[in-house]
Parts: structure tokens; sequence; C-alpha cells
């Protein structure tokens, strides 16, 4: 039995036993698709709304945001900034009050929280009520970090990787949805204001809030208190997870796995990683209403292109999950989805004529939106199935949200309003990360590869020593990453 249970602890699992292997009269897949249909639908519906509600800044400011309350296209690119100081700020506390409560309560409260914020931006003045209203909607921060932990309560981490990426392609979907809604929306122009941007945040920010009251219904805490679950399936579950990571150990906090993360040039990597990615990512969500109305088109019209770029993007970000998850490959995918969103950026490039020619321009959007997307929610999740134990992992994705952030701050003083249509520098950055992001996660995965296959020599001496539950981390010998 031990020497099973190293077995999966070195491979990663696997998600497809049957009855007999188990032993347990549990059907694996059954049961992973059970969890799936319960745990999957309620987080998406929450990141989605999360990621509407901090991206439908670009869509108000194409409906008259700026002049309305008179300030500077400078000005409106350092709101846009302190929504990441924000996000940093808040990302630790949040994270803290999840482990003090439990997923049920803290999860809709806190998307209760910052959906009185983003109602509330759409009765804003002037630039000190902007400033406020966009550095408290940071506290968004806590809902991915949330659920990337509460997933590891649930799943093994194999399986923790397509999951991730399915419940961020909700962000995807939000860019589709926040179009289409900004589209209709912005024709309340002449109700009550004369533009219709306020009733995008007044009218969004609701749907948040009645989404988060009815969300303390369907969310579920963890698997020893979900009704939902036979006893023989909360068993099973924490078996499974016994054996697989140290998902189910009491680890206590230790000065020494922290500095061991900050040690690691691994852990820096996956900072680096989502880093390169993390400007592209959201200069396109907050700015791409903006590049395509600078195309052309009336702001109408601009909200509606915006949506079959974000549907590619949704459907590019579940197929490259499916085959990263099947094929068992992270860094290939990661690093070919940023050469094919590089390219959308290479021809946005090369147009240099957009305004005659805006179906070049347009295309080019397919290609960074089918990119970005994809590659994001791999590097995201990566750090979830690698990094061991539990304080290490916790320290690894703090590094790797902070530094990532880096370049989204940088990010949104990019694209200036005397930059159009071409919008050079911005499109030079982000072409240029993107590029740099396909370095950096090869970089990554051939390291993680040469270890496993230097552990893979020192197997054999040493898969019979001891217990699943003495290993060390992803540093024990038995530990194989995902690359």
């Amino acid at each position: 039995m031990a020497e099973k249970a190293v077995d999966e602890v070195a491979g990663g699992g696997s998600s497809g036993a049957s009855d007999s292997e188990t032993g347990s009269g549990i059907n694996e897949k059954a049961l992973l698709r059970k969890l799936d249909l319960r745990l999957l639908p309620a987080v998406g519906i929450l990141y989605l709304l999360s990621f509407l509600d901090r991206s439908n800044v670009g869509n108000a400011r194409i409906e008259g945001l700026l002049g309305d309350i008179h300030i500077t296209g400078n000005q409106y690119l350092t709101g846009l900034t302190l929504y990441f100081v924000g996000y940093v700020l808040f990302e630790i506390p949040c994270n803290i009050i999840l482990k003090r409560t439990t997923p049920r309560i803290w999860l809709p409260t806190l998307t209760i929280v910052w959906g009185v914020v983003a109602t509330l931006m759409g009765i804003v003045q002037n630039l000190a009520g902007f400033f406020v209203s966009r550095f408290f909607l940071g506290a968004e921060s806590g809902l991915f970090p949330g659920v990337v932990f509460y997933f590891s309560m649930w799943y093994k981490r194999r399986e923790r990787q397509y999951r991730i990426s399915l419940f961020f392609s909700a962000a995807s979907l939000a860019g589709a949805f926040g179009g289409i809604l900004a589209y209709g929306i912005g024709r309340m122009g002449g109700i009550v204001w004369a533009n219709g941007w306020r009733w995008i945040f007044i009218l969004e920010g609701i749907l948040t809030v009645l989404v988060a009251a009815a969300a303390y219904l369907f969310i579920h805490n963890y698997p020893d208190t979900s009704s939902f679950l036979t006893e023989d399936e909360r068993k099973f579950i924490h078996q499974r997870l016994a054996e697989d990571s140290d998902a189910t150990h009491d680890e206590r906090f230790s000065w020494a796995a922290v500095v061991e993360a900050l040690k690691d040039p691994n852990c820096w990597l996956y900072g680096l990683g989502f880093h390169t990615m993390s400007l592209p990512l959201y200069t396109l969500s907050l700015f791409l209403p903006t590049i395509i109305a600078n195309l052309g088109y009336a702001a109408a019209t601009a909200q509606l292109l915006t949506v079959p770029p974000y549907a590619f993007a949704f459907i590019t970000t579940v197929t490259v999950a499916i085959l990263s998850e099947r094929l068992g490959q992270r860094a290939i995918f990661i690093a070919g989805s940023a050469v094919f969103g590089a390219i959308g950026y290479a021809i946005l490039l090369s147009n240099t004529d957009p305004v005659s020619r805006p179906g070049v321009s347009y295309a080019g959007v397919f290609f960074a939106a089918g990119g970005i997307y994809p590659a994001t929610a791999l590097v995201l999740s990566w750090p979830a199935i690698n990094v061991s134990g539990q304080t290490k992992r916790a320290i690894a994705n703090a590094m790797q949200i902070s530094i990532g952030n880096l370049g989204a701050v940088l990010g949104t003083q990019l694209y200036r309003a005397t930059d159009g249509p071409r919008f050079i520098v911005g499109h030079s950055m982000a072409l240029a990360y993107l590029l740099a992001n396909a370095v950096v996660v090869s970089i990554l995965g051939i390291r993680l590869r040469n270890e496993n296959r230097r552990r893979e020599a020192i197997a054999d001496e040493i898969k019979h020593v001891g217990e699943v539950a003495d290993w060390r981390g992803d540093s024990d010998p038995r530990w194989r990453f995902e690359y």
C-alpha cells in the first residue's frame, strides 16, 4: 500500500481508476463528474462577475465616462493602476479570512463587497470618486487564489490544472457578455443621465450582488461537511487526497518553508511566467473596446465587436486545457498559445492604416485573445500542481500573483488616448511580453523535465523507503513535476 501511495505521489495520480482499483465501491469517474457539476459552475459564475466588474470600465470609457466626470486620459489610466494596488494589498488578508471562515461564507460575502463597490462606480462625480472606487474594487483579488485553495481540498493535484483552466475560462466569457451588456445598457443614455455608462456599472454591479446573495445557497464548503456527498464518498475523497498530495496534512507554518520558496528558482519562474502574461491579458481586457472604437466604429458597434474575439478565446482556452491535460504537457501549450497571441499583435502593428483597413486589425485581435487566455489559464494553474508543501505553495502562489501584477500595473499606462489608432507602444510591449513568456515557460519546462530525469535515476534506491506522509514537499526525490 505504501509503494502504491508513493507511486501516486510521484506521478500525480490517475483520475480514471475503476471500482476494483479503488476497492471502495466508488466509481471515481462518476464522482469527479459529480464534483465538477457541483463546484465548477458555482465558482465560475463568481469569477465571470469578477472579471466583468473589473473590465467594464473599458466599455464605460467609450460611452462618455471621461467627459462626464471631467478627467483626462492619463488620470483614467492612473485609476486603472490603482485597481492593481488594491488587488495586491487585499490579497493576503482575503486569503487569511477564507481560512478562518469557510468558502460558503467568505466567497459570496467577498463578491457582495466588490459588487457594492462596482455599483457605486455608477454614481461617481469626479476624479477622487473614480480613484477610490477603483482602489477598493481590488478586493476581488481574494477570489482567484481562494478558489485555487478550495480546489486543492477536493481534487488531486493533476486534476486541478484542468479545473483551474475551466474556471479561468469564465474570464473570456465575461468579456463576451460584457460587450453584449454594454451594447444594450449603453442605449439607456438619456434615462436619468445623458450617457449610458453609469447604467453599465449600476446594473452589472446589482447583478453581481444578487448572484452573490444566492451563492450562499449553492457554494459548498469542504468534503467533510458537504451534504451532496455520501459518507463513503467523503472517506474516498479524503483517501485519494491523502495518497496524492499534502492537502490533508496538518502542516504548521514555518519560516524554513518560506525561505525554501524564496530560494527556489522555479517559484520565481512561475511568477515571471504570469508577469509576462498579465500585461497582455489586462491591456486587452481593459482597452479592447477602445482599440476597436479607434478603428473607426461607433461606440455601440465597437461594444458588439468585442464579443466574437472573447467567444473565440473561450473556445481556445477550453480546447487547450483539454489537450494539455490529456497529453500531460504544460510548457509547450503555454508557449504555443503565447506565440499565437504574439502573431495577433504583429498583425496589429503591421497595419499602417487601421482606419482604412479595420478588418486586418480586427483579425489581429482574434489571434491576440485566442492566445492570451489559454496561456494565462495554464500559467496560473502550474504552481498549484507542482509546488508542495502547503506553506511553500502558499508563498509560491503569492509570489506569482505579486510578480505577475507588476506587469498589469505597467500595462495600464501603455494605451494613451493620443496613441490611437495604431497604439504602437502598447501593441509592441504586448508583443514583446508574449514572446518573453514563450522563452520563460520553455526554460521552466526544461528545468522541470531535467529534474524529473535526475530523480528517476535515484528513484530505485529510495522508492521503498518511508511513507508518503514523510515526504519533504517537492524536494523529495519521489515527487514528479508536471512540465
